[in-house]
């Protein structure tokens, strides 16, 4: 299991801009340069027992986290699992955590979201709720139940390469009914402080789970349902990369990658994002999710926080 990836908002940018000597541009929203957007929607029952939620900017580990509503979000890196240790725990949002049931763990999206998640590896697709926070270790991007590893066929494994897609018209859909449904004003208690424990799908890496809003009033609403049904990808080769920064000035990450050479095949790589152009820098390929957690933390450990695992 885990918990971890950060990115968005003007705090994240400037802690990493002044690590990297105030370049303004690194890791304008880690390699996607979507705006933030401060989230206004209260905590409002879901009609699960919980609420739905956006949250507050939160820190872990050094890495601060903006959870937002971004119904065009897509991404891809590693995925873990959980289960056993909180069964029948609390979630983030408050509602009952059933290893059996196709849901996730997601560290910015509202809970709860619809979102697609694709195992690269196999082409195994499943669309799960999200309604719980996480992963906060890092180099996962999402944590998916127990049943849903199954389903999606790397519970043994315990990892597997990922992307991770919302379904907007379903999350919009999730949104719409709670803002509309005439529901009352009570809030959440205070979160609690949660407990680390081990997890299954990670290589027994402690975790810590965000616990859950305390329950308040429960009106039902209707919602979309997972049904459970796999899909079949086509499915591409794909390699795994650890991507240190995304800059808009060649000069600034070619500054970067010089300075990270030494800890294996740096490259600067060019993308188009929502019409920008972006200079990523990486490193990779690695042939595994292991070789990739250890590169991970040694640039982590040379100060570049906002690094992460990616798929490509």
């Amino acid at each position: 299991m885990t918990r971890l990836t950060g990115k968005r908002t003007a705090l994240a940018v400037l802690s990493t801009a002044l690590l990297l000597g105030g370049c303004a541009e690194t890791q304008l929203v880690a390699h996607t340069a979507k705006q933030a957007r401060k989230a206004v929607t209260p905590d409002q029952p879901d009609g699960r027992g919980g609420y739905y939620k956006v949250g507050n900017p939160y820190q872990i580990g050094g890495v601060w986290y903006h959870p937002e509503a971004d119904y065009q979000y897509s991404e891809t890196g590693i995925a873990s699992w959980y289960g056993p240790g909180f069964h029948g725990k609390t979630t983030a949002n408050g509602e009952t955590y059933n290893q059996n049931d196709l849901t996730a763990a997601h560290r910015t999206l509202p809970m709860p979201s619809i979102v697609r998640v694709t195992n690269l590896e196999n082409g195994k697709s499943i669309k799960l709720r999200v309604n719980d926070r996480g992963p906060f270790a890092r180099g996962r991007i999402i944590d998916v139940s127990a049943r849903a590893a199954e389903l999606l066929q790397f519970k043994r494994q315990g990892t597997a390469k990922v992307r991770v897609q919302v379904v907007a018209a379903d999350s919009r859909r999730l949104a719409g009914e709670v803002e509309t449904a005439g529901l009352s004003d009570e809030r959440a208690s205070p979160t609690r402080s949660g407990n680390a424990e081990q997890g299954h799908g990670d290589n027994n890496q402690q975790q810590r789970r965000q616990p859950g809003a305390q329950s308040g009033t429960r009106e039902q609403v209707d919602t979309p349902e997972v049904d459970g049904r796999v899909t079949q990808q086509p499915v591409k080769d794909t390699s795994i990369f650890v991507q240190a920064g995304a800059f808009t000035q060649y000069a600034n990450a070619n500054q970067l990658r010089a300075k990270l050479s030494p800890l294996g095949n740096a490259r600067i790589e060019r993308a188009m994002v929502n019409d920008r152009r972006f200079f990523r820098v990486r490193l990779g390929p690695l042939q595994t999710v292991e070789s990739a957690d250890r590169l991970l933390n040694r640039v982590v450990s040379k100060g570049y926080t906002q690094a992460r695992v990616v798929v490509d």
